[in-house]
């Protein structure tokens, strides 16, 4: 197929800014699938203690229904792994000493060298390595660290990656659906991990969901290579409108080489990035604990079985991608008709998405056994946590467009320390696995939510920073104005050309 003919007929049926925000939203899922589906399956890897020995002295313990454990092809784990809930922390945690490292170096070589190669290398890597961990596996726990610390490496370019590339194919009244639309992925693969593992669990062996989750990563990895592209400019099959459109909304359609060096003084010194950066590591640590350990709390102190695990456990990440692709279309929306500024917005969002999920947590270990309010509880406090996609997962596109991998890089990568810290601390904090030893858990959790949004509300911002085009205000292309005059049209302003779909940035930049 030769350029032409894709640009005439792909190029123009779908447009590429959808195309790119689509097939990032199903990286973000791959990588979410593969971090995730551990959590799942580690209930059947590991050697099932006597019923006996946990909960006996707790009178809040709730009863084993009759067929607990009486899942098709799965033993009663009587020759499974014999890995304690600590080591079982510790080897949830070890992803995150490996996602880490690499969030720096990733935003860096996007940047400079595009996002494409820098997220598509990452995702690949960590197929190949989901698909060998039943082999590592049997090496022991040793190995097993080894091997999660080396698929957290190849992971953490992901959002840096994707960050750098949205600033190049987002207008700036369209950033939050597509920056929702790509970071919803977050969400839908945690759905799939838990209830498509809980699935896989339930009709064939444990093995099964690393080789057939790894599988998935590689496959979108070769479509990737064939459809996105860094930027604009270089898509060899964009639409000739399409192309226009973004120049002339985004000022500027390829990676900018005469940006210099990334100003570290000015972003290390910024009180707003720093807010940003508290703000997603509380966001993390809400998150890292129901991704890492919900299953384990289904599993260890609501006794669901195999099937229902997956399933329940999915339910809070299905409405908190709902939630976020509608507060995506929703913000754009009340940026665009000036009913609330930028800043005002952003923070707003951040407040329901930290306050919601530490209410609905909370009392969902407080409803004891009551497996429907639990089930309830924590979907509704969960999805609020989807405000957050459409707040703090945007703001690095926010403050400073041409440095968006960067920033979004620190504010990641140490929001990473959460996924560290987390599953090993509560490794620790419930060795009998009892439910007030997790209701303390959650406490936890909840008070880093709200704490770190306290940080957000009083020094974040939704304004781009003076720091962000070295040239100066007058020369930044990043933050554009319609209302300019258009050199490819011969002077006519975008504001008259494009009113119906691109109304106006003047919201934006309030």
């Amino acid at each position: 197929m030769t350029n032409s003919f894709l640009r005439r007929t792909l190029g123009r049926v779908v447009p590429q800014r959808y195309v790119l925000a689509f097939m990032g939203f199903c990286g973000v899922a791959n990588a979410y699938i593969m971090r995730g589906c551990l959590s799942i399956a580690i209930t059947q890897m590991v050697r099932e203690h006597s019923v006996d020995n946990f909960n006996q002295s707790d009178p809040d313990a709730c009863p084993y229904p009759d067929d607990y454990n009486r899942v098709k092809n799965v033993s009663l784990k009587s020759d499974g792994y014999d890995w304690s809930e600590q080591t079982q922390g510790v080897i949830l945690s070890a992803f995150y000493y490996g996602y880490i490292f690499t969030h720096i170096p990733g935003g860096l070589l996007a940047q400079r060298y595009g996002g494409k190669h820098t997220l598509g290398l990452g995702i690949l890597s960590t197929g190949v390595l989901t698909m060998l961990t039943p082999w590592v596996a049997d090496h022991g726990p040793t190995a097993m660290v080894i091997l999660r610390i080396l698929m957290g490496l190849g992971e953490g370019t992901t959002f840096p990656a994707l960050s750098t590339l949205l600033a190049q194919w987002s207008p700036p009244l369209e950033r939050s659906q597509l920056s929702t639309l790509v970071f919803a992925g977050v969400q839908i693969g945690s759905v799939v991990s838990t209830a498509g593992g809980g699935f896989i669990l339930q009709n064939h062996s444990w093995q099964a969901v690393f080789y057939i989750f790894g599988l998935l990563g590689v496959v979108w990895y070769l479509v990737w290579c064939f459809l996105c592209y860094n930027d604009p400019s270089s898509h060899p099959f964009i639409s000739p409108e399409e192309l226009e459109y973004l120049k002339e909304s985004i000022g500027e359609t390829s990676r900018r080489d005469d940006l210099g060096g990334t100003p570290w003084v000015a972003i290390l010194t910024s009180g707003a990035v720093w807010a940003t950066i508290i703000g997603e590591t509380g966001h993390d640590w809400g998150l890292f604990t129901i991704v890492t350990d919900l299953p384990k709390y289904m599993n260890d102190v609501m006794h669901f079985s195999i099937a229902d695990n997956g399933i329940l456990t999915s339910m809070p990440y299905l409405v908190m991608w709902i939630t976020s692709l509608a507060l995506g279309y929703v913000a754009d929306k009340l940026l665009e008709k000036k009913i609330i500024g930028i800043t005002n917005l952003r923070k707003v969002l951040a407040t329901l998405g930290a306050v919601g999920p530490a209410v609905g947590c909370l009392l969902a270990s407080y409803a004891g056994c009551n497996k429907t309010a639990v089930a309830i509880l924590f979907t509704v406090g969960m999805g609020f946590m989807g405000f957050c996609y459409a707040s703090l997962r945007v703001n690095s596109l926010d403050l400073s467009p041409n440095f968006a991998g960067t920033i979004m890089a620190l504010a990641n990568g140490i929001g990473s320390v959460s996924g560290m810290v987390a599953p090993t601390l509560i490794g620790f904090m419930v060795p009998n696995r009892t439910l007030m030893e997790w209701r303390l858990v959650f406490w936890v959790m909840s008070a880093v939510l709200v704490l770190s949004n306290f940080v957000f509300i009083f020094w974040g911002s939704g304004e781009v920073q003076p720091w962000n085009d070295p040239k100066g205000p007058e020369e930044d292309f990043e933050v554009p104005d319609i209302r300019r005059k258009s050199t490819l049209t011969g002077g006519e302003p975008i504001r008259e050309k494009y009113k119906n779909r691109y109304p106006t940035t003047d919201s934006y930049k309030k």
